[in-house]
């Protein structure tokens, strides 16, 4: 057994032995004093360490300013802190970002967006209250403007594949106009237009220089956190076996160039249910197809047998090393 998992099974022992004295020792009630003294030696806190640099897309934050230290600073704390939320993102992101990335590959756009869209979404499709839907978020005029479909039925900001390459689309058009793809990054938030009004109004070249709303002044920093916490997830303290990941699911297309009125007989025709063809594409947003225009969709579905776990897992090599181990043996024993 590594030292590393002797050190984390040390641990859990420990915690676990102090809560059951302590529940044991003080029987059904405990004195404030007490318990002030059981909180404060449970209760630890740490402050973190930021990195000497930080970088998104190859361009350097400015780490020697006050304002992007602490605001590096907040996003990877509450990220850090905020265990759900960023465990459930990165257990995702295992599952998807193989998926993203040979698409931003593809388009010549910086791996780094793929934070963009964890960040954006969760990773879930997601819809907004001012209407912006699937992973990447696009709004309805944006989604037209490069050709997605939407309509009752289908709604491709919710495909993907097409979703992404749009976002791609976006993000290199305002890459073309900044020439920076952090500018390019907080336009993808608030806009081209508030952007280059800025930049004039306030007399700035950078994104780092400029006085922005509130969540568009944290959406790089954000991006970034995200970045180290899945880089360097051991350094934060998630340890993720890789089993634990959610695994990519193998999967096939069927082209369809006809009506389908009925998708839930239909899943059931390709021997799945109704839930797995939904999961699988979520474009489609309701329980029929009509094609008039005959009109070409692909359709991704599970290859068979492999919504068992059991059978995931068999594919998964070395299942129970941790995700992104960043933290040696030899570190943990100082």
């Amino acid at each position: 057994m590594s030292k590393r998992f002797i050190f984390i099974f040390a641990l859990v022992a420990f915690a676990a032995f102090e809560g059951f004295y302590y529940s044991r020792s003080s029987g059904k009630s405990a004195s404030d004093s007490d318990y002030q003294k059981a909180f404060l030696h449970s209760n630890k806190i740490f402050s973190l360490v930021l990195p000497d640099k930080a970088e998104f897309a190859s361009e350097e934050a400015p780490m020697g300013l006050y304002y992007v230290r602490e605001g590096l600073d907040r996003e990877l704390m509450v990220n850090t802190y905020w265990h759900s939320s960023t465990l459930l993102m990165l257990k995702k992101s295992n599952r998807y970002f193989h998926l993203i990335i040979p698409i931003l590959k593809r388009n010549n756009i910086p791996e780094d967006f793929k934070y963009l869209a964890l960040i954006e979404s969760g990773l879930s499709n997601v819809q907004s209250q001012a209407g912006a839907a699937g992973f990447w978020q696009i709004i309805p005029g944006t989604a037209k403007h490069f050709g997605l479909e939407i309509s009752e039925q289908v709604d491709e900001r919710y495909h993907i594949e097409k979703a992404t390459e749009a976002a791609c689309k976006l993000l290199r058009g305002s890459y073309n106009k900044y020439g920076s793809w952090t500018l390019a990054a907080a336009a993808y938030n608030v806009g081209e237009g508030r952007i280059s009004k800025e930049l004039e109004r306030q007399k700035a070249n950078n994104y780092y220089d400029l006085y922005l709303p509130d969540e568009t002044m944290r959406y790089v920093y954000r991006i970034i956190a995200l970045k180290l916490l899945y880089e360097h997830p051991t350094e934060y303290g998630y340890f993720i076996r890789k089993k634990d990941l959610y695994p990519p699911i193998p999967t096939y297309t069927v082209t369809i160039d006809s009506s389908i009125t009925n998708l839930p007989v239909f899943a059931k025709s390709m021997k799945i249910n109704y839930r797995l063809l939904k999961e699988f594409n979520p474009w489609l947003r309701s329980d029929k197809l009509t094609n008039p225009g005959k009109k070409k969709y692909l359709l991704t579905l599970p290859k068979k047998g492999f919504e068992e776990f059991d059978k995931l897992l068999a594919e998964i090599e070395n299942a129970e090393q941790i995700f992104n181990d960043t933290i040696t043996a030899g570190s943990l024993d100082k």
